[in-house]
């Protein structure tokens, strides 16, 4: 676990703040060459300065991190009420089924017409409700997850993360997660500002 200086400790010297900024900014440099052109581009020098300064106390990783939790948490909750849904419906479908070899085998042979058309009315029915309750649960998956992500902005932008607002832009919202997964690869490379100096 790294430790990062406290409140009441002493501050770091500007000299070595410095440092650790060069240190971070080059890193970052050297891992924007590893993405498309297009987003090379878009950011800058001084874009990255700012982000190497935020990433300076080691903070800005660990609300990376929590982040990083807290969606894979969402995602899989999502996941499991999709996955419930979707064995109530296999249920619902065999329990129909049952019933209505059960109604076709007592039926009179001169009723069994009239009965397979009102079993496939039924059945049309039921899967129109499955289709509808399907749609409903994606929608409100996808809805849970722009929250998500627009909690996330929020959240990285108060911390005067660099590049980070609310957004629902296309374009702003990809090249915001290539800067989280630089944060992420500078966090597994170990270059977290805060490590004592080896």
């Amino acid at each position: 676990m790294e430790r990062y200086a406290g409140p009441f400790e002493e501050p770091v010297d500007g000299a070595r703040q410095q440092e650790r900024h060069y240190q971070l900014l080059s890193a970052l440099q050297s891992l924007v060459k590893e993405l498309p052109s297009s987003f090379q581009q878009r950011l800058s020098y001084t874009t990255l300065s700012d982000l190497a300064l935020a990433l300076l106390d080691g903070t800005v990783f660990e609300i990376v991190q929590g982040l990083l939790e807290i969606q894979h948490l969402t995602e899989k909750s999502l996941y499991n009420q999709r996955l419930r849904l979707q064995n109530e419906h296999r249920v619902l479908r065999q329990a129909l089924r049952q019933k209505q070899q059960e109604a076709q085998q007592a039926c009179q042979p001169h009723n069994l017409l009239m009965l397979q058309a009102a079993q496939q009315r039924e059945q049309e029915a039921v899967e129109h409700r499955i289709r509808e309750e399907q749609r409903a649960m994606d929608q409100k998956i996808v809805l849970e997850l722009d929250r998500k992500v627009a909690d996330q902005q929020s959240t990285l932008e108060k911390a005067g993360v660099a590049g980070f607002y609310v957004t629902t832009n296309p374009q702003e919202l990809m090249l915001q997660m290539n800067l989280l997964e630089l944060i992420r690869k500078l966090q597994q490379r170990g270059c977290q500002a805060g490590k004592a100096a080896l």
